[in-house]
C-alpha cells in the first residue's frame, strides 16, 4: 500500500467509511438489531434510574464492546464467505470463534448490566 501521507481530507474519507460500518452494521445485521434494542432498553431504565456518572461510564463502555465485538464478528463472517463459499472446517472454527466472542463480551455486559440494575430494583 502507498503511503502518501497526512491529510484532513483522508480523514474525513476515513470517518465516512467508519460511519457506513456502522450504519452497515444496524441495517444489515440481524443479531446488530437484537443489541441495538437491548442499548435502546437499558439508555431508558438507566434515565428512569438516574445511574450515576460511574454507572454510566460502565453502560457506555459494555455497550461499547458488546456492538463492536458484533461489528468484527460480521465483518470477519463476510470476509470468511467471500474467501470460502463452499464448507470450510477452519472457516467454520473461526466463524464459531468470532461468534464466542460476542457472546462472551454480551454475558460480560449482562453482569456489568446486573450489578448495577438489580439493588435499584430491589434485589
Amino acid at each position: 500500500m502507498k503511503k502518501s501521507g497526512f491529510t484532513f481530507r483522508k480523514r474525513l474519507a476515513s470517518f465516512r467509511y467508519a460511519f457506513n460500518g456502522i450504519r452497515l452494521l444496524i441495517q444489515k445485521e440481524h443479531n446488530a438489531w437484537i443489541h441495538c434494542f437491548a442499548t435502546i432498553c437499558v439508555i431508558i431504565a438507566g434515565f428512569s434510574f438516574g445511574l450515576s456518572q460511574t454507572e454510566w461510564m460502565a453502560v457506555v463502555i459494555v455497550i461499547g464492546a458488546v456492538l463492536s465485538a458484533e461489528a468484527i464478528n460480521s465483518s470477519i463472517e463476510s470476509l470468511a464467505d467471500l474467501v470460502s463459499p463452499e464448507y470450510n472446517e477452519a472457516i467454520k472454527k473461526t466463524k464459531d470463534l468470532a461468534a464466542g466472542a460476542v457472546l462472551i463480551m454480551a454475558i460480560a455486559a449482562a453482569i456489568v448490566g446486573s450489578i448495577i440494575f438489580f439493588p435499584k430494583l430491589g434485589f
